[in-house]
């Protein structure tokens, strides 16, 4: 079902009837007067995705989060997340087990970026729609930890990335120069991976 909450915001996500009684049941064991789901994707956009439910009392939901009534619940899905929720699906199945949940969320990792992005989604967009594809190519990869209060965006790399011998002029010739062209507020990139392994290093 696509979920118009207001004109700026389409929420495209098929939460099937199976799946609204199921969780109904065990928001009904909660015993909690106005409880509802909270449906979000950690670490959008990159292959480390995942999209989870949780149990939303009132009071939980988190600024910018977006409500849907569900005809036996509210569901508040987190404003961020929505452009990866795109076309997703919640479903369930019962079986002899008692029965299994599935959310399926084709778009969860594909990188999407808008003006309204926050910094890590566009440092991230970067990271593994630009650089990482280059990276592969040595066997190597890079990610970013944190953003810290400097507005440094924190690496560390990976794979034939770590304990290269060539890292520094990675680092700063190719992926702080191509984050800071395409991602302007960004101050800069720092370093945080343990170079002293250099067991899969590309160039020792």
């Amino acid at each position: 079902m696509t979920m118009s909450v207001d004109l700026a915001t389409e929420i495209n996500v098929d939460i099937t009837e199976s799946a609204e009684a199921y969780l109904k049941g065990l928001l009904d064991k909660q015993e909690t007067k106005g409880i509802g789901i909270r449906m979000f994707v950690s670490n959008p956009g990159t292959p480390q995705a995942e999209t989870c439910i949780a149990y939303c009392k009132p009071g939980e939901e988190k600024e910018g989060d977006v409500p849907f009534e569900l005809n036996s619940f509210t569901a508040w899905f987190e404003g961020r997340s929505i452009p990866f929720l795109d076309d997703a699906k919640v479903d369930y199945s019962p079986d002899k087990m008692g029965g299994q949940l599935t959310i399926r969320a084709p778009n969860s990792r594909m990188p999407k970026i808008t003006e309204n992005s926050s910094l890590e989604d566009k440092i991230n967009y970067v990271l593994y729609n630009d650089i990482n594809p280059g990276l592969a190519a040595h066997g190597g990869n890079v990610s970013l930890v944190e953003i810290n209060e400097n507005n440094m965006a924190v690496l560390k790399f990976g794979g034939g990335c770590q304990g290269c011998s060539a890292v520094d002029l990675t680092l700063k010739q190719g992926v702080e120069k191509t984050l800071r062209e395409k991602v302007p507020e960004l101050a800069g990139v720092q370093d945080v991976t343990d170079h002293s392994d250099k067991s899969q290093a590309f160039y020792n």
